[in-house]
């Protein structure tokens, strides 16, 4: 986009119109070639008020704060507002279309909150409603001729902004514009993010903009977390009622979606049309009659997935309309899902943590689908709606408080400094993988000077740095346990404060695991944290951690010397040091596998940045699945972006996701846990080339039990029915996270399900067709047969939220019901040449 600047603007507007300025009095002017002649002046008070009151008392501009107000209480605040700041009405070509203010941020309230630099500038923008067919693009071309305005003042050196939190359009406005955010801040009449921009950012992004790049300006937080004021401010912000509203319907829609699916409920078909039925389903509340139903539409696509029409529920109660309450939805359906009494109260308040969390990626959401299929790895991470999108309850993180949630869930998306202790040798043990050493691995991740402050402060403290390990933990784990339980380690100087880290780091979708933001190159860190979530406390124990380096290592070199790994552009990301520390007390008094005995330690994993080739980048696969605060989904329009038709999309990526998953299987016996959290894939072009697979040492299972495996690694061995073998394909992979893909495409691409299914079974033919010498095990755990039993994980964690699965024995603990129809059977005879 061209932009031609006519005029310099003044800045004092105490100034009168310049004997040069244009008889329009305009102060700044641009021809726009989206938008035509764009120009401001200033405003005029009394005469201009009708005109920008017919805008800011509406819905439209509900984040001025005078919706409601009259004539006269407008124009006395642009009095009050022009005592302290520039006023300007700007016009496409003889229309005023916009409205502009700028000031000092030194003298209004957001100067409390940061320190105002020298050629720092505040701004507000208002773009009226469009009048007549809204012209696109014309918002961001205001947007930038702003922008341009005012830095066409050599003086103006940074752009401060502080938009309302709710204020989602403006947010994507300046991120793609170069603004940086930096963090919430609460302001007297709103809760704000306060973000930066300066003259270089803005170029960079308009010279990205220019040559057809996509926006890098979608940048992660940086520096600082929300104080506690705005933390809570942030918590109220995302409770309006029609957010509350909205994430209840949702979530009870999943909820019936999944206990269906389960067969834990079986809704009751009332009538049919256009494909869909018509369907109800009966509670009743502890002690009474069966009178409130659930009614809404659906349509039943494979493997028995329930696809619940937007907007169609609705709950009556004695045949009248009620509110939709996800809380009370579970409450009435105890009976039916066998929640016990005694699990029923823990239940609903993971309930209504999920709900929070819900809430406040709705209100607080600036970026659309479309916006992430050009965002960054991290801005896509924390964006992400369904990590795990089988459980109705997976957003508990019970422990943490309303600012605890602003500053630690990945939702949230606030930077994050871990603090590291010293843990004394005689209770603390360092693993890691062949030729990494304790001070290695510190100078790796600390550099040398961190490195020398920590051992000087040992020094300084009397005792010896060669007799400590250095272990980094969460910071709400410091706080609320390690400070107060472990105490009298501290003061036996067992374990030393060292202080927080220099480094930022950023939470991933699970929970306890960190990815370095100032220093991407280096590893996650993940640590315990003894918050109760989804089914597990999580805790990581000392016991795990020995050999954990040791597990990743042997299975890297399984992955590695596998040419067919290569060929598909399959590697894990190694989790390379892990340190584990024993409280005395604890390992006498509370049994292995206790929550108590896993409250401290740590491990390392390598950073998949250092995987990327040229023009490559990284997304979560949960990114897949991701729904926007609209409802769309993101894997359809990152299809658009990639300009290949669904049939090749889908075929490269089962390629590089479900291929090696096969060959895991039949040629090594082994099985992981490849959801959406553990798998990154790595693009190009929008199109997946590569899959990385993470969390295996906690997830990996080997299935041969004759198989020659060292001592440290036979943690991993388990003994699984012949029966079971094919459920880590079938549910981990079909059932938990294809199944859901499948219903994206259906709903949102109009692709057929039949036919994503087909690419599918063309992916498993394709690998039988490649490796005629598996032939004997591919027959045996057939993936054509024409069913496979049902694991249903919502009755584990209905069961107990607490550990719903026994690491040591997982077959064991799996809650089998029934079967469910395979998918690909039907394309079992296909011959390869139809495919």
């Amino acid at each position: 986009m061209t932009m031609t600047s006519e005029q310099a603007h003044t800045r004092d507007a105490s100034i009168p119109p310049r004997s040069d300025e244009p008889a329009d009095n305009a102060v700044f002017a641009q021809i726009v070639p989206a938008a035509g002649r764009l120009w401001l002046r200033r405003l005029r008070n009394p005469c201009d008020i009708p005109t920008i009151a017919a805008w800011v008392s509406q819905h439209h501009a509900r984040y001025w704060g005078m919706v409601g107000h009259s004539l006269d209480q407008i124009a006395a605040a642009y009095v009050d507002i022009a005592r302290s700041a520039e006023v300007y009405l700007g016009f496409r070509d003889d229309a005023p279309v916009f409205l502009v203010e700028t000031y000092a941020p030194h003298d209004a309230p957001i100067g409390a909150h940061y320190p105002v630099e020298p050629g720092d500038r505040g701004m507000h923008v208002l773009v009226a409603p469009p009048a007549g067919a809204p012209v696109p693009g014309f918002t961001w071309s205001v947007f930038r001729f702003v922008l341009d305005f005012v830095f066409d003042d050599p003086a103006i050196r940074r752009i401060v902004v502080e938009p309302d939190i709710r204020n989602h359009q403006i947010h994507a406005l300046n991120r793609r514009a170069g603004f940086r955010y930096h963090r919430a801040i609460a302001l007297p009449n709103k809760t704000a993010h306060l973000a930066f921009c300066t003259r270089s950012q803005y170029r960079a992004a308009r010279d990205r903009e220019l040559a057809g790049q996509p926006p890098a300006a979608l940048a992660p937080w940086t520096r600082t977390a929300p104080d506690a004021d705005a933390a809570h401010a942030l918590a109220t912000a995302a409770l309006a009622p029609e957010v509350w509203s909205a994430v209840n319907a949702a979530l009870i829609r999943k909820a019936i979606a999944e206990f269906a699916h389960e067969l834990l409920i079986e809704p009751r078909l009332v009538g049919t049309g256009d494909g869909w039925g018509r369907y109800a389903l009966a509670v009743a509340a502890p002690g009474a009659e069966p009178v409130t139903e659930y009614r809404f539409r659906a349509r039943r696509l494979a493997l028995d997935t329930w696809d619940i029409a937007a907007g169609s529920l609705e709950k009556w109660v004695a045949g009248a309309p009620a509110p939709l309450d996800a809380l009370g939805f579970v409450i009435e359906l105890a009976p039916q899902i066998r929640l016990s009494p005694a699990m029923l109260p823990v239940y609903v308040e993971e309930i209504a943590s999920t709900l929070r969390g819900a809430a406040h990626r709705r209100a607080h959401q600036a970026l659309s689908a479309a916006d992430l299929v050009h965002a960054g790895f991290q801005d896509i991470e924390t964006a992400m709606t369904e990590g795990h999108p089988a459980f109705v309850a997976n957003g508990g993180r019970m422990g943490f408080d309303a600012v605890d949630y602003a500053r630690y869930a990945p939702e949230a998306g606030a930077p994050i400094r871990v603090i590291w202790l010293a843990a004394h040798r005689r209770r603390a043990e360092l693993t890691a993988i062949d030729g990494l050493v304790h001070d290695e691995l510190m100078r790796q991740e600390l550099g040398p000077d961190t490195v020398a402050a920590f051992r000087h402060a040992l020094e300084r403290d009397g005792v010896d740095p060669a007799d400590y390990l250095f272990l980094p933990v969460h910071p709400w784990q410091w706080r609320h346990k390690l400070a107060i339980v472990f105490a009298p380690d501290l003061a036996a100087r067992d374990l030393v404060y060292l202080g927080p880290s220099d480094d930022v780091y950023r939470a991933q979708q699970s929970i306890r695991t960190f990815f370095n933001i100032s220093r991407p190159d280096r590893r996650y860190v993940k640590m315990a944290l003894s918050v109760l979530n989804m089914g597990f406390m999580r805790g990581l124990s000392a016991d795990y951690m020995r050999n954990t380096p040791a597990i990743n290592d042997w299975i890297d070199r399984v992955v590695r010397s596998d040419p067919y790994f290569a060929a598909t552009g399959f590697e894990i990301v190694r989790e390379v040091a892990a340190i584990g520390y024993r409280n005395p007390y604890f390992e006498l008094a509370a049994a292995r596998g206790s929550a108590h005995r896993k409250m401290l330690a740590a491990l390392w994993r390598e950073s998949p940045v250092a995987r990327l080739g040229p023009g490559q980048r990284l997304m979560t696969m949960a990114a897949l699945l991701h729904r926007d605060r609209d409802g769309i989904a993101l894997a359809p329009q990152l299809i658009l972006a990639s300009g290949l038709d669904p049939d090749t999309w889908l075929d490269r990526y089962l390629r590089c996701y479900l291929a090696p998953l096969l060959h895991c299987l039949y040629q090594h016996d082994l099985v992981f846990m490849p959801h959406g959290e553990n798998v990154i894939l790595v693009l190009e072009d929008n199109v997946p080339v590569k899959a990385l697979l993470k969390d295996i040492a906690e997830e990996a299972a080997v299935l041969d039990t004759a198989r020659d495996m060292p001592e440290a690694v036979q943690r991993i061995r388990v003994q699984v029915p012949q029966a079971l073998r094919t459920l880590s394909i079938f549910t981990d992979v079909f059932d938990c996270f294809l199944r859901y893909l499948a219903q994206i495409l259906v709903e949102q691409a109009g692709y057929p399900e039949d036919r994503f299914w087909r690419r599918v079974a063309r992916c498993v033919a394709i690998y039988r067709r490649e490796h005629p010498a598996l032939a004997d095990k591919l027959a045996r755990d057939d993936l054509f047969a024409p069913t496979f039993q049902r694991s249903c994980l919502n009755r584990l964690q209905l069961a107990n939220n607490i550990q719903m699965v026994d690491i040591a024995d997982p077959a064991g603990s799996l809650a089998i019901v029934g079967t469910l129809e395979n998918p690909i059977a039907r394309f079992r005879d296909v011959p390869d040449s139809a495919w």
